[in-house]
């Protein structure tokens, strides 16, 4: 039986491949030949039943056999059926066959006419019309049905959902040799039992059934219009040992051209978290961006290329895009360019490598390009990271923001908008700290007067982001494990970079000065369950104590130095809605600029002598609620102390030599 199965798809792959190595030409000729035979017997064959004999006597000149296909195949050749891959036909190929056939079927009607025609039964034609219709659409579909790829590796998939996007999901999939669909599951009960494209509709409950019988390895989500709520319920209800679960864009991403519904992708964190995104108002987008020159500092980073994509989209006259690493502003400048050319964009693009921290480049590029709206998207995020290179995340969070600010000042900016983060709330790392030093920079700024208006956007974790726990898992999870977590009870607020970005525009557009705008963030995350819902939708078990057996571990690592088990986005309770119902206004405390100002010339002093110890000291100082959680873990402080301590305990005898007799 092996043998027999091995030998027949051997005998299938040869066929394939020989009938696919055929020279062009030589495959058109076997089709026209085909045709110039079938159409002449479809004639004959039509007549015979008509009379139900094979005598027709005088009732059929000759030369109507000889004259029907040298009528017929240029009509077919003009329609080009014979430039079609037969491989590929579809439905809408086959409309060149009903088209040329019909002609053929009516010039036989008009011929019939002519004395010299013979006595040909009229109401044969209408047979003829059937059978040669049959054979050039059906002799087609055949040999696609016969060259079709077959694999016995190929993944038996069921596909959720019956709709439209699902039938044709199911007709892309006719190609596929690694993929291959076996039924159709839908919620609509009146699809129940029904047939679409050869394949049956069944329950969502059956799906266990349908697994252990068809061996289904897959499932597909076809279901791009759904509200993500539901998306979020369905994943759940398909969850089953050993299933993977794919999904087809939503019907945002088709629409706006990033994506086609048959792209199956790995089902994303945002499908995970159900969270429904809110329409934007125009008007605030508008306000800062339309006609404007807009910078946006870190351009190359996950927001702020996030924010150029949508700065874009919504009609501002220049971006400049402001970023220090040459590889990121490549990056970004190539992909909007392209964007502007997919879109039809009439907005002038400025790539420009610069440091943040350089007073001179900033003051002429603001200057020199008029900038109306400035994005500071600028600063290292990464906990751990900014914790073991302190100096360098003070200079970029804190000191870049400063002169970025007075810069926008000089030169007459309307609008300056910090990128804040939800760690500068009661922070307990340096990451936070700097950040919530960024902010109480602008406040002061805003307090002092003037043309600029100052504002922050403060929000937490967003989704696929250089650095986020997403990225890490997926790769994890393709490695086999283990999938890492710092603490079981670890929480954090969680949002889409499209989300996050477009909130941060209409936020800027509210704007009156000195305001702390906090995105509303839904439900918080428990990172440990996110991790177990990505590997049980990769179709694979988690291995744990329970289940021995289980695909991959989830390890717990400990707490990272400074990192707190939840993140906060209000400091105290004073806060107010807004004509968005996903931002609101935070009332919070504010220092002088005279007081800050001292601070932060002592902390550039201190940043100088590279002094870690009195630096984290005066970040705690200048924001109040900055308790740090650790230990110093700078690498450069911690080598040279530890060189210091070793240096202490070695005993010289230089001086013992000079001072004996």
């Amino acid at each position: 039986m092996r043998n027999g199965t091995a030998v027949a798809g051997l005998s299938h792959d040869s066929l394939v491949e020989k009938g696919t190595d055929l020279p062009r030409s030589v495959k058109k000729t076997i089709m026209v030949a085909a045709d110039l035979i079938a159409l002449p017997v479809a004639l004959w064959v039509a007549i015979t039943l008509r009379l139900g004999s094979f005598d027709h006597g005088q009732m059929t000149a000759g030369w109507l056999y000889l004259a029907l296909p040298l009528v017929t195949l240029p009509v077919l050749s003009m329609l080009g059926l014979y430039r079609t891959i037969v491989r590929f036909i579809s439905s809408r190929d086959l409309f060149a066959p009903l088209l040329g056939v019909t002609a053929s079927t009516l010039l036989l009607i008009l011929i019939t006419f002519a004395p010299e025609s013979g006595i040909v039964p009229r109401s044969s034609l209408v047979i003829y019309w059937a059978l040669a219709l049959l054979w050039v659409g059906g002799s087609r579909l055949l040999v696609r049905s016969l060259l079709a790829p077959r694999s016995a590796q190929a993944n038996r998939v069921v596909i959720y959902g019956a709709g439209g996007a699902g039938a044709r999901l199911a007709s892309a999939m006719e190609f596929s040799a690694e993929a291959r669909p076996v039924a159709f599951i839908d919620d609509d009960r009146s699809l129940w039992g029904a047939v679409i494209n050869g394949l049956r509709v069944y329950k969502p409950m059956d799906l266990g059934r349908l697994k252990d019988q068809f061996g289904v390895d897959k499932v597909l989500l076809a279901m791009p219009s759904i509200s993500r709520a539901t998306r979020r319920t369905v994943l759940k209800s398909v969850q089953l040992p050993g299933l993977r679960v794919q999904t087809v864009p939503d019907i945002t991403e088709i629409l706006s051209g990033g994506a086609q519904l048959e792209d199956v992708r790995d089902v994303d964190a945002n499908d995970l978290l159900g969270r429904e995104p809110v329409a934007p108002i125009q008007s605030l987008f508008d306000a800062c961006i339309r006609g404007k020159v807009v910078m946006v500092t870190g351009a190359g980073g996950s927001i702020g290329s996030e924010l150029c994509r949508q700065i874009l989209r919504h009609g501002a006259r220049r971006l400049v895009l402001f970023e220090m690493s040459e590889l990121a502003l490549y990056n970004i400048e190539r992909e909007l360019r392209v964007l502007v050319a997919a879109e039809n964009i009439r907005t002038d693009i400025s790539p420009l490598l610069g440091n943040a921290r350089n007073r001179a480049r900033l003051r002429e590029v603001i200057h020199a390009f008029g900038v109306n709206t400035i994005y500071h998207a600028a600063a290292y995020k990464h906990v751990p990271i900014v914790e073991c290179n302190v100096i360098e995340g003070i200079q970029n969070n804190v000191i870049s923001t400063w002169y970025t600010a007075e810069a926008a000042v000089e030169c007459g900016v309307e609008t300056f908008v910090l990128i804040s983060t939800d760690k500068a709330v009661n922070p307990t790392n340096v990451m936070g700290a700097t950040k919530r030093l960024a902010e109480l920079i602008l406040q002061a700024f805003s307090e002092r007067g003037g043309r600029t208006k100052f504002c922050m956007v403060r929000f937490g974790n967003v989704l696929e982001s250089s650095g986020s726990v997403v990225p890490l898992f997926r790769e994890q999870i393709r490695r086999g494990g283990p999938v890492t977590v710092t603490h079981p009870e670890v929480i954090r607020y969680f949002m889409t970079i499209t989300e996050a970005a477009q909130l941060v525009l209409q936020a800027a557009g509210m704007a009156i000065g000195g305001e702390v705008y906090v995105l509303d963030m839904g439900k918080p995350v428990r990172i440990a369950d996110l991790a177990r819902r990505m590997i049980a939708l990769s179709g694979l078990t988690v291995r744990d104590e329970e289940n021995a057996s289980g695909d991959i571990e989830i390890r717990f690592t400990g707490l990272r130095p400074a990192e707190k088990l939840y993140e906060e986005l209000l400091i105290g309770t004073n806060v107010t809605g807004t004509m968005h119902p996903m931002i609101l206004r935070a009332v919070e405390h504010s220092v002088p600029w005279e007081e800050l100002r001292a601070i932060l010339d002592e902390l550039k002093e201190l940043v100088g002598k590279v002094d870690i110890c009195a630096t984290r000291t005066l970040l705690h100082r200048a924001v109040r609620e900055y308790q740090p959680a650790a230990d110093i873990t700078d690498h450069v402080w911690c080598s040279v102390e530890s060189q210091r301590k070793v240096q202490s305990k070695v005993t010289s005898f230089e001086g013992r030599r000079r001072a004996a007799p």
